[in-house]
């Protein structure tokens, strides 16, 4: 009898927990919307300030290039190409820097439908997203550009000069620290869909001769078509992978100590 009575104790605060967090779709429409606007201003406003600074991030964007083809000038063959590189440059960096917010704003659209426990446990990951994309997009200017690079550098001959477009090279620049800033991701996804219960670590074992294909193939394409660029992301997500299982373990763990003490509770409760 005791034990029903704290059953359903436990139920009712849990209702409690979650009263007022129901809404009609249209209410989560509308605040859907509201989340959408605010990471598009912080995007629009970024973009201006950063236009400012656009020669500035262009520089920084070069020093991979000019380490790796030393001697060499970028060209643009058409009047508007600076311009519009420029506020590709701007945009680039607004998605950057505004990272963290649109993480945010996602968080906060969510937050009213979980638990008071699960919001607390979603915060770490919200820290985690932005040190993961900054480590992708590190690893990437680092390393990878420079030796795919001088991959493609090595193919000039005396007859064939590799003269490359600014638009060319900074938008396979932007491209691949933008792919490799949310491919870091892997580990932050996986461990939260292990937090609610839609993966396990015996289904990310069982299922890693596919994720080795799925990251070969997703490398491929996303890459440009070389070898150190394709192994460049392949080898770390399939890293970041182990990595996944490594963390989603502990969230097993984490929660069958949770279970077994409220087990325990129980018990200690009823034999009162």
């Amino acid at each position: 009898m005791a034990d029903t009575k704290q059953i359903e104790n436990k139920s009712a605060a849990v209702e409690d927990e979650l009263a007022g967090s129901e809404a009609p779709l249209l209410e989560h429409l509308v605040e859907l919307r509201k989340r959408l606007i605010y990471s598009a201003v912080t995007i629009v406003v970024l973009m201006a300030f950063c236009f400012i600074f656009a020669s500035t991030i262009y520089e920084w964007l070069l020093i991979p290039y000019k380490a790796a083809v030393p001697g060499a000038n970028l060209i643009f063959t058409a009047p508007q190409e600076l311009f519009f590189t420029y506020l590709n440059v701007a945009l680039f960096g607004a998605m950057f820097l505004g990272f963290p917010m649109v993480a945010t704003q996602i968080y906060m659209f969510v937050a009213p439908g979980l638990y008071k426990h699960e919001r607390k446990a979603f915060i770490p990951y919200l820290v985690a997203t932005p040190v993961f994309f900054v480590a992708g997009a590190a690893l990437v200017y680092l390393v990878v550009l420079p030796m795919a690079l001088h991959f493609f550098a090595s193919m000039q001959t005396e007859d064939i000069e590799m003269l490359t477009s600014v638009s060319e090279y900074l938008g396979l620049a932007m491209l691949l620290i933008l792919a490799f800033g949310i491919c870091f991701q892997l580990p932050v996804v996986l461990t939260l869909l292990a937090q609610i219960d839609l993966v396990g670590v015996d289904m990310l074992k069982k299922g890693r001769r596919y994720a080795i294909v799925g990251i070969l193939i997703f490398a491929a394409f996303i890459t440009p078509p070389d070898p150190i660029s394709q192994l460049g992301l392949a080898l770390p997500m399939y890293l970041l992978y182990e990595l996944s299982i490594i963390s989603v373990r502990m969230v097993e763990r984490r929660r069958a100590a949770a279970l077994a003490a409220q087990e325990a509770e129980l018990t200690g409760s009823s034999s009162e």
